[in-house]
Formats: structure tokens, sequence, C-alpha cells
């Protein structure tokens, strides 16, 4: 144990000829990187899906060992020394928040850090109710962890770095489970840590324009994980603005694509009719109604913790209904007494509402991305030359096909989330559901995502997406759901 955090200052960091591959992986995630980050600057690091930003992270914060995760080269150094042996001033928010999240209460995971590293007790509490309150977590500290939302524990776990005022703060896309609102608060907490402690902060976003105001330089990394810009913000968006359009960065000021909708949305294959949903009894939204249409994309929103993903489940067939009904067409029901998705076997279910869960490793179950596509189908009992054809189709269209032999688990979070989208596709089912379908893309896989969903929606199927993205709402939303207002209305804005 190297003592107790430090009460602020930034370090240093460097990578020297650094290269690192992934165990069971052909290509190197970064190979012969060169970069120096002085104590106390504030870098927002770029870059396409896959090119090794959330590994640079992990080896920056300790999180690799070459012995069992993979191969390494070169020197990644924090301070002049091994980031294993600098832990006690990195704090990092994994690009997975739950993943991150260790005990069962609210202040207790806040507090484990502190503790871990010897913190006086009379400061760990003061500090505990500081850093919740900085990120906008406003919850008794013995609410139990695991009732909280997606967005919830992106706070939390950002709750607990900034507790311990460590002097490397590393970020791998802290805002993408947020609502709007969540989204500028939780970036001026980090900023505001950032200049009270002049602590260094890395941070992996895919939106570059929510941390340009509070970065003063911008690193990109290439797709064979090299810089190929560097530099002050304005800058360096400047001069390289169409590389980086082309490499997949969302540049500030770039026109979103034309999605042209053949708009034709039809009957109800569900209706939900005063829906209440929730994990618990008693913590359910007020009551909804709505129908999900065949040949339209209905986009749920809200603030964290209104209950969208509660709503995905429920909708999915895998969470009961609180209170209220949720009946399917007869034509779409397996059999005309049993409408409820709830009593649906999964069989019965594979063929006709598929859902993408909010964590997509949480839908793994093989060892290869090959696998894990080839999985429904063949529960279908389709014939191999057809699961070929269907897999090498979706492999191609989210961009996979270098990766299919690769295990899912070992994928950046991007990857992850089409790989799981392409599984639910697989099997073509009627209804889809999605939560956070654009999560971790960069602006080319995002528009594959989003012309691909357009596609399937005008082909016939339900397309439902529980979603903070509003450039996705805006251009695919034919219905929208609003939990903050807890009722359905049609979007002023659809396309059709």
């Amino acid at each position: 144990m190297s003592g107790p955090p430090s009460p602020g200052g930034g370090v240093a960091v460097s990578a020297q000829g650094w290269h690192w591959r992934h165990a069971g992986r052909a290509k190197w995630a970064l190979r012969g990187l060169d970069l120096a980050i002085e104590p106390g600057e504030r870098v927002l690091l770029l870059g396409a899906s896959g090119s090794g930003k959330s590994t640079l992270l992990q080896g920056l914060a300790g999180l690799l060992d070459s012995n069992e995760d993979g191969d390494e080269a070169g020197r990644l150094l924090v301070d002049g020394a091994s980031p294993v042996n600098r832990r006690s001033r990195i704090g990092m928010v994994l690009q997975n928040p739950d993943s991150q999240v260790i005990l069962s209460r609210v202040g207790d995971d806040v507090a484990f850090g502190m503790e871990n590293f010897n913190v006086e007790r009379a400061a760990i509490w003061p500090r505990v109710r500081r850093a919740l309150a900085a990120v906008g977590l406003n919850l008794p500290l013995s609410r139990e962890t695991s009732a909280l939302s997606g967005g919830q524990q992106q706070r939390l776990a950002l709750a607990g770095v900034l507790a311990m005022n460590p002097g490397l703060i590393l970020l791998d896309e802290p805002t993408a489970n947020l609502d709007p609102a969540g989204v500028l608060e939780v970036r001026d907490a980090v900023a505001a840590a950032a200049e009270s402690t002049g602590a260094t902060l890395v941070v992996i976003e895919h939106r570059t324009a929510t941390w340009l105001p509070v970065v003063d330089r911008v690193v990109v990394l290439g797709d064979d994980g090299r810089v190929v810009a560097d530099g002050p913000p304005a800058d360096t968006l400047g001069r390289q603005r169409d590389m980086l359009r082309r490499a997949g960065v969302w540049v500030p000021g770039t026109e979103l694509p034309a999605i042209t909708r053949r708009c034709a949305p039809g009957a109800p294959l569900l209706g939900a009719a005063n829906l209440s949903v929730g994990y618990r009894a008693g913590h359910g939204s007020p009551d909804l109604t709505f129908d999900v249409d065949r040949g339209a994309v209905t986009v749920v929103t809200g603030p964290n913790g209104a209950g969208k993903s509660a709503l995905a489940l429920t909708l999915g067939g895998l969470l009961p209904p609180r209170g209220g009904t949720l009946t399917a067409d007869e034509s779409f029901a397996p059999a005309p007494r049993r409408t409820a998705p709830i009593e649906w076997k999964s069989r019965e279910l594979l063929t006709r509402i598929g859902s993408v869960f909010q964590n997509p490793e949480h839908q793994f179950l093989t060892a290869t991305v090959r696998d894990e596509l080839a999985l429904g189908p063949r529960a279908l009992k389709k014939d191999e030359s057809a699961v070929a054809d269907t897999c090498d189709a979706l492999l191609e269209r989210l961009r996979l096909s270098h990766i299919a032999d690769v295990n899912p688990y070992t994928l950046s979070g991007g990857e992850q989330r089409r790989l799981s989208v392409a599984t639910v596709l697989a099997t073509a089912p009627g209804l889809i559901i999605l939560d956070e379908p654009t999560f971790g893309q960069d602006r080319n896989t995002w528009e594959e995502l989003v012309r691909l969903l357009a596609e399937i929606a005008d082909d016939g199927a339900a397309v439902v997406a529980v979603t903070h993205d509003l450039d996705f709402a805006g251009l695919l939303a034919d219905q929208r759901v609003e939990l903050g207002s807890w009722q359905a209305e049609t979007a002023a804005d659809a396309p059709c």
C-alpha cells in the first residue's frame, strides 16, 4: 500500500514506444505510442471505435497485466513509474460503470477507495457527501446500489473518483448514459475538481462538443493506435477537420446525415394501457398508455432513474408490469389467449421480440463474435449455410468482420454494443428493443447503425429505443415516450 492520496496536484503521464495487444488477439490495440502529458493538463482523447482509447486509459490506471491480459512492449509511466505503483494517485471511471460498483450501499461505495488507502475516518464521510452532491446524485447514503439506473451508476463511479482527490483523473465515456442536464452537471463537476486540485485529466468522449470548453488539448488516435493529431482544441479540430471526420470523430458543426424514411407505420404490435413499470413494489413509474406500431420507431427518453430501462425490459417480456396491462396483438402473439409478453417462452420471444440490454456483456454467451451471432439462428434450427450468410452480412454491415474470431468480452465498448445489436437482428424479430443503442459509437458507426435501424423499420419491424441521444431521436423517432412527463406523445419533429 503506497499511503493515502495526496491532497492535490497533477501527475505527469508518458508513453514511450508503448505497444499493447490483448490476449487472444492478433492485432495490436496500440503500437509504438509516444505521448507526453504534463501535470495539470486536461486532455480530450478522440479516435474511432476500436482505436485503442480505452486500452490506453486502462494501462494508465494500472489495470493491464502483461502476464495475464496480453502482450506489452515499450514504457507507460505515471510520474516516472509504472502505473501499478501509482494507483493511490489515479482515479478512473470505466466505460461500463456497472463493473465499478463494489459495495451494496451508495455511501459505502463512494467511501471504499478512501478506506482502501487509509484516509482518516473523520474525513471520509464529509468527502463522500461533497462528491455525491458535486455529481448530482441526490440519494440517501443507504440507497442500494443494485437499484440504480445506468446513469446513476455513472454518477456514483465518478463520485467515488472525485472523493479520492486523485492526481490523475481518467474518464472513459463518463456521460454516455446521462440525460442532457446530467451531462453538463457531471462535466462541470469534473472541471471544478481538476481546477481546485490541479489534477491531470484525460477523458474519452465521442461527442467532442461537450468537453471542448473545459479541456486545453485534443489528442487523436488513428486505427493503428498511434497519435495522428495533437494540439489545442480549436487549432487541432480546424486543421484536421476532414481527416478527423473520415476517422469517425464527432467534429462540432458537422451536419447529420439525411435519413429518408418510407413513412408507413402499420397496426400496433403491442398496446400499453395504464402501464406501470419498475423493479420493486412501490417503485414503479406512473401510468403509461401508448402503442408500439409495426414499421415505426418509438423513442423512450427521460431523466436518469425515471424507469426507461425497466420499461424496455417490460416491453421485451423480461420484467412483469407493476400495474396496468401490456397486450400483444393476436397476430403477433404465439396463441390467442397468451397476449402478455411476460408469459411467453424464450423460444417464442426469440422470433417476436429481441432485446438489446444497456450493458452488452449481460447478453454474451459464447467465446467468439461469430458464434455469438450464430447462437440465435442455430436455436431456430436454421441451416448452417443460412446461418453463415446471416452472420457474414451482419459482420460486414456493423464493421465487425475483422474481429469475428475474437472473444466478445475483449472488445471495446462500442464494438460490444454493435455486436449486441447484431445478435438481436440475426433472428429477425418483429419487435426490436434497444437500450442506449448508440453508446460508444464513433460518427461512422453511429451513421451505419442509424441507417440500419431505419431500414429495419421501413421493412415492417417495430423498433423501440431507449436513449439520451437527441440526434438519434431527432432523425428516427415516429413517436416519443417521455418518462419525465409520464406520458406518451407524438414527436413534433417526427420524420413522417
